[in-house]
Parts: C-alpha cells; structure tokens; sequence
C-alpha cells in the first residue's frame, strides 16, 4: 500500500478541485508545488490591505449552475462586473466593442448608424480572410480593429496581425446596446478576501510540499501514490521528446501609488502599439475598496522560454500538432491524470478549468 492515493503536481486550481472532491470521497492527497504559494495563478498577495492578483486580472464568470454553487460554497462572492476600458494614445473607448464604443468613436447615437458604419468598412475585405488583419476587419470594421485591436493584438503575440492566423480571433464580441458587460455569463463575481479564501479549502487536509520541482524527483514522488495528477507542462513531463510547444509568458511591474484611485476602473487594455505594456490593473476595484494608497500593475506580454512561467498556449496548427503527438503518450499512462491548462495544453477560462476537474474526478470516483 503507498502511502497516498494521489500525488498532486501542482496547486492550482484544476489540483484544488481534484484533491477537495477526492478527499470528500477519503481519499489521501499530497501536493507537490513548484512556488512558495498554493493557488496557482489566482494566488493574490496583500499590499496595503489591498488584494493584489499577483498573476494577472482574474475575473470570475460562469453559465454553469453547478459551477457556480460549488465557489460559493467556498467563499461568499461580490457583485463586481468586468468592464475594461480601452486607451487609444489617451482616447477612452468602452470594452467590448458597444454602443458606447462606437458613440464615442463616431459621433453616432443609433445601432443603425453603427451597423450601417460597420458594414461599410467590411466591405473591404473580400473573400475568405487569409490572416487575423483581414479577420478583424470582416468582423468590426477598419477603424475598431486600426484602435482597438491591432496594436493589443500585436503586443500579445509578438507579431505583425497580417502574420498571425485569421483563426485566433474567429470572433469578437460586437454589441448594437449600451452594454458594458465583457461577459455575457449568467454568474460573475471576485470572492470576498480574494482568492486564497478558495484555494486554502481546496487544498485542507492535503500534506503539502513547496519549493519543489516534482520532474526533478519524479522517481520518489511516484513512489508514494497510487496515482500522479500532473498540472504542469506536458511536453516538459516527457522530456520535450518532440519538441517544444510554445507559449506566451507575461512580466509584471507592481507599484503602491499615494493616491486613493489611480484609474477609475479596475483593468484599462492600452491599445497602440507604442505603449509596451498591454494593460494596467488597479486591484482595489475588484473589490470596491477605499483604502487610502492604491496598488497598480503593468502587464507586458513577452516571449516564453524555458525556465519562464507559461500563460497562454499557442493553439495554432503546429503546436496543436505537436501536442496531440504528446496527448497520444499520456492516453497510455495508467498511473497519470493530465489536467489544467499546462496539462491539456489549453487556453482555460477559471469554471472550464473546475468543470473539466469535476468531470474526472467522477469518472475516476465515481
């Protein structure tokens, strides 16, 4: 007999639903992470009482009912709704794209005007569009996609929009309402006390082991569970035997301002291509705070290498190869679960995440 039922690699959040659901069943759980902090991502540390999303803006939002009831049997969520704002060379324009939007970009006040403007410009592009430019224009129009749009999308990848593939924006959310909602998900909200509330219940009664790489001590680590759900890179579990797949990291610069609102709005998307940085995030909106100093962050996407931390999958077709040949390895393995976004080489949303943890965990315990 080991002396675990599973050997968890990882403390995000795919891990934190897995060993919560697996310990109600009494199971035996221990977790082996890579940080000096458990949750992942959604870790949040406190700066001048405020809490700061260490790793970027994460915004919760759900259709799932189930989803939904399952956080908030972890932690009592707030009424905030996401509604970014976009600065074109200090122009400010209403995200998504919306009656707003398109009042202050074009002086109009009907979603006839709007639509008949659109239609215009798409006219354009003729035919099937053969890169993301051309995509963007057939779906807003030239002037969205010249603001607000090609630049963003540019910093993002690291690369021109006529060199990227029409397939990364297949669509953008387009709105004839004042509406300025991002999301259209029934559910959405921060928890009260940020993320950490979540994730310390996750993971309560598991055996916890920080600071290490399990990769590196793979040998030992298998050898106390019945079963290993690995988190991490699934390339980087076999050895990068076919290669590499690629990824977008992001850098941060975090600073305390002596003011007591610095932006008005919680995440304002800087979209010219001049500004480095794609978006600074003011913390203490998420959480309608009134704390007198407040914290911001600079967000700056930057290319992945090894040893950087791995945000964002690039699903385009040569890595979507790749990984299934990768996929094709971990289907065989009796002994390991492949989970989470590094896992299944996936660009998750955080209840897609829960949902597919969820779902394995039944399958497993029925």
């Amino acid at each position: 007999m080991k002396k675990y039922d599973y050997v968890l690699v990882g403390s995000g959040l795919y891990s934190g639903v897995f060993a919560y659901l697996a310990r109600q069943n009494g199971k035996k759980c221990l977790v082996v992470e890579k940080r000096d902090h458990i949750g992942g991502n959604i870790y949040c540390e406190e700066i001048e009482h405020i809490h700061v999303h260490r790793y970027g803006a994460h915004i919760f939002h759900t259709s799932n009912k189930k989803v939904w009831q399952f956080v908030n049997e972890l932690a009592e969520f707030n009424r905030y709704t996401n509604s970014p704002v976009a600065n074109f060379k200090g122009e400010m324009y209403n995200m998504p794209f919306n009656m707003n939007t398109f009042s202050r970009m074009w002086g109009i006040s009907t979603p006839a005007e709007a639509k008949a403007r659109i239609e215009e410009q798409k006219a354009s592009i003729t035919g099937e569009p053969k890169n993301l430019e051309e995509q963007a224009i057939s779906l807003v129009g030239r002037d969205i996609y010249e603001k607000l749009v090609k630049g963003y999308t540019e910093k993002q990848w690291g690369r021109d929009c006529k060199d990227l593939p029409a397939f990364i924006i297949k669509r953008l959310p387009v709105r004839f309402t004042y509406d300025n909602n991002y999301f259209n998900d029934l559910y959405q909200g921060i928890p009260i006390g940020g993320y950490n509330v979540i994730m310390e219940k996750l993971f309560e009664g598991c055996d916890m082991e920080m600071g290490v790489d399990y990769l590196e001590h793979k040998e030992y680590y298998d050898g106390l569970g019945e079963r290993v759900v690995y988190t991490g890179t699934i390339d980087g579990y076999y050895g990068y035997q076919f290669g590499k797949l690629e990824y977008r990291s992001l850098r941060f610069e975090t600073q305390v301002v002596d003011t007591d609102n610095y932006q008005g709005v919680a995440v304002v998307n800087y979209t010219d291509r001049e500004t480095p940085y794609t978006r600074i995030i003011e913390h203490k909106h998420f959480e309608f705070g009134t704390q007198p100093k407040t914290v911001i962050t600079r967000e700056y996407s930057v290319d992945w290498s090894e040893g950087m931390e791995p945000y964002y999958p690039v699903n385009d077709e040569r890595n979507q190869e790749l990984y299934q040949k990768y996929a094709a390895l971990a289907e065989k393995e009796d002994q390991v679960i492949f989970g989470g976004r590094l896992g299944e080489y996936k660009y998750y949303d955080m209840d897609k995440v829960i949902e597919s943890a969820m779902s394995r965990v039944e399958k497993e315990l029925g």
